[in-house]
């Protein structure tokens, strides 16, 4: 039997690797930084202010998570990890890969929008959120990448589809999802679940066949 890497084994495939910490201590600070940003936003905040706000040193904050934009990436990529299991379990029970796809596009956007921390920082600080959902990206978007390709997979395995990788058609998916929150105004009715769902079936599930 070969050996599963951390990410097949993870109830979320994909968002099981080592980018975020999961000590105790580590979970402290960061429920420390989620509390600082929603209430001060991340221009205000400052790895003193985690600091103060964990009590814990600022020293022990840099050993643990990192500088102010370590600390926001890993904030981040937790609050990730979090929804896209509320969305699992949302799709859990649908019968198609298609209907899977339509409804987790529907319930991502909607997750975002009214996420107290992601929706919030979005809404009041688009501009300071852009780096952290584009070039500063990396660690959340390989994840939720991995994610989703490891869905598409499985799904292909289920319906006893032939193999391939579905790596280029969970990208395309991302970057699709990224683009409408980083800038809302589309012709597309995107605060409509039922408009979001159309656009879903109509432009995104024939990548499925890609």
């Amino acid at each position: 039997m070969t050996a599963r890497s951390t990410d097949e084994m993870s109830p979320v495939p994909g968002l099981g690797g080592g980018a975020a910490p999961s000590d105790a201590l580590s979970e402290q600070i960061l429920d420390a930084a989620r509390e600082q940003f929603m209430t001060f936003g991340l221009r205000r905040s400052t790895v003193d202010d985690v600091a103060r706000r964990a009590r814990v040193s600022r020293v022990t904050v840099y050993r643990r998570i990192g500088n102010k934009d370590s600390l926001v990436s890993a904030c981040l990529l937790r609050e990730y990890r979090r929804f896209v299991v509320e969305v699992d379990e949302a799709v859990a029970a649908l019968p198609t890969t298609e209907d899977r796809l339509v409804e987790g596009f529907a319930a991502v956007l909607r997750h975002i929008r009214e996420h107290p921390l992601i929706g919030g920082l979005l809404r009041l600080e688009p501009e300071t959120m852009l780096p952290f959902l584009t070039v500063e990206s990396g660690p959340a978007f390989l994840a939720i990448r991995g994610y989703l390709a490891g869905r598409l997979r499985e799904a292909r395995r289920l319906e006893g589809r032939p193999e391939s990788d579905p790596t280029p058609v969970a990208e395309l998916m991302v970057r699709i999802t990224v683009s409408f929150l980083l800038n809302p105004v589309s012709c597309f009715e995107l605060d409509d679940d039922t408009q979001v769902r159309e656009f879903a079936r109509r432009c995104l599930a024939p990548l499925l066949a890609a």
